[in-house]
């Protein structure tokens, strides 16, 4: 039987504010457990929440970059539930009036190919703590400093069809949020998370099949295993006879597999209702249109115009603007080296992209700012270097030597552009490869072009590398066939 996989992702996407959705306390990450968590965090008696204006703001800036229905009245309520890390018994979130509503996004897949993913809605909602397994010998701490902290959960519709697209489209809503300035975009400190639901259905089957919910994926490629390993586990239960239970499970990154964590639970399991202490939220039609105003230009936009201004290839502008601190690198490298735009982005796209990920640095930590690979490009532009020659002295800039010129004068890395003394290597290397020389002026014309690499080879050894390969090849070819 053919099996079709149905896929809907929730992301929690944690808030840049300062201070959380419903206290003054701060969101800062890091601190000392439990020294963030004031009285309306912990939930302690007679304390009353009051709504985070900023974390609305934030909210509507999302639902416009989405095209998505902005909730004009939106209402938070208690999602009631017990839990160690919930101080309260309960959590604040939106249930059936969200403050973003339908939206979609286009995603792009391997191959260039565009898909329309529906977002079914985005809602407010405050973190819960964090529970603490290690270091207290079979027992259990509890951090509160994250409870409260302001969370936009983004809902889509089971638009997708693989563990590719699922990436894709968490991809695609890191790159918009990152850009809007909401969120950090953090995986590793969980400012940006995903929960996974999958199931599977004959091909042609218009039901959907019983799901599984795969928790807290804080990484685009484990997104991608986690949903190859559910679906190959949901494939063997049915084929042999079994049933798939709805439940919630984890992945386990070291062992590619994902494992049952608890029964799943419905909408009524959580006993929605108004939160009382919480007035319902008006959005004015004057406060949408002044955000729209303020948006920055986003991820398709900026592609459009990086093959247009630029003239870039459609995966290289795509490339570049998916992330905005990506983006802005490129254009302050384009701008400060007077290069080719194409030449940056293979440099930006190449050596910067493999060392970042080498170290597994962010383009804000790169050690080679904009202005020194700027710097660096300007030395190719004008021959003070060789393609060749920039890769070792990337290398000295990324370890910490210098810009480039520094670099340059320090290792004596000047390319030779002195057609004398090339010249003069060039007949040194015709001297000594007699044979060599014979074979070339005898070939045909159209082989000839491969065989005089060998000279070529030979020349820039004996210069170090330092010679203009330009005026080598230009020079090699007149003598070799004069």
């Amino acid at each position: 039987m053919e099996w079709e996989v149905v896929i809907g992702c929730e992301i929690h996407t944690q808030l840049a504010t300062k201070s959380k959705i419903f206290s003054g306390a701060a969101t800062a990450y890091g601190a000392e457990p439990n020294t963030q968590a004031c009285a309306v965090d912990l939930g302690l008696p007679g304390v009353l929440p009051v709504l985070n204006k900023e974390a609305v703001r934030m909210a509507v800036m999302f639902g416009l970059a989405v095209d998505a229905e902005i909730g004009r009245r939106s209402v938070f309520a208690r999602k009631n539930y017990f839990y160690p890390d919930l101080p309260k018994g309960y959590q604040i979130s939106q249930f059936e009036l969200p403050i973003v509503g339908k939206g979609q996004l286009a995603i792009e897949l391997e191959g260039g190919e565009s898909k329309t993913i529906g977002i079914t809605r985005a809602h407010l909602e405050e973190d819960a703590g964090k529970s603490l397994h290690e270091d207290f010998h079979g027992m259990t701490g509890i951090d509160l400093n994250r409870a409260g902290t302001p969370l936009l959960e983004i809902v889509s519709e089971p638009d997708m069809r693989s563990g590719a697209e699922a990436s894709a489209y968490m991809r695609k809503i890191h790159s918009i949020v990152t850009y809007l300035g909401i969120c950090d975009g953090n995986l590793q400190e969980g400012s940006f998370r995903c929960d996974v639901n999958v199931s599977i259905r004959p091909k042609g089957q218009e039901a959907f099949g019983t799901r599984a919910e795969i928790k807290n994926l804080n990484s685009f490629r484990f997104v991608e295993k986690a949903v190859e390993y559910e679906v190959e586990r949901q494939i063997a239960i049915i084929e042999s006879g079994g049933k798939v239970v709805q439940e919630t499970r984890l992945f386990d990154a070291d062992k590619g597999e994902t494992r049952s964590m608890r029964s799943k639970e419905e909408a009524n399991d959580y006993r929605y209702f108004p939160d009382p202490d919480l007035l319902p939220v008006v959005v004015e039609e004057d406060f949408i249109e002044a955000l729209r105003k303020t948006l920055p230009e986003l991820p398709d936009a900026k592609k459009d115009r990086f093959i247009e201004q630029f003239g870039l290839p459609a995966y290289d502008a795509g490339f570049l603007t998916s992330s905005r601190g990506i983006a802005d690198y490129f254009e302050q490298v384009v701008e400060a080296s007077g290069a080719e735009a194409k030449l940056c982005a293979n440099w930006v796209m190449g050596d910067l992209s493999a060392a970042l990920n080498r170290e597994d640095k962010t383009i804000e930590q790169s050690p080679v700012s904009a202005e020194m690979l700027a710097g660096m490009l300007k030395r190719i532009v004008d021959n003070t270097i060789s393609g060749k020659i920039a890769k070792e002295v990337f290398e000295a800039m990324w370890s910490g030597e210098g810009d480039a010129d520094a670099v340059i004068e320090k290792k004596g890395l000047k390319q030779i552009t002195d057609s004398g003394a090339i010249e003069a290597v060039i007949d040194e290397v015709i001297a000594n490869n007699a044979q060599q020389v014979e074979n070339y002026r005898s070939a045909e014309p159209d082989k000839r072009g491969k065989m005089i690499g060998f000279f070529v080879g030979q020349v820039m050894k004996a210069t170090g590398g330092k010679a203009n390969p330009g005026q080598v090849n230009q020079l090699l070819k007149s003598k070799l066939e004069g």
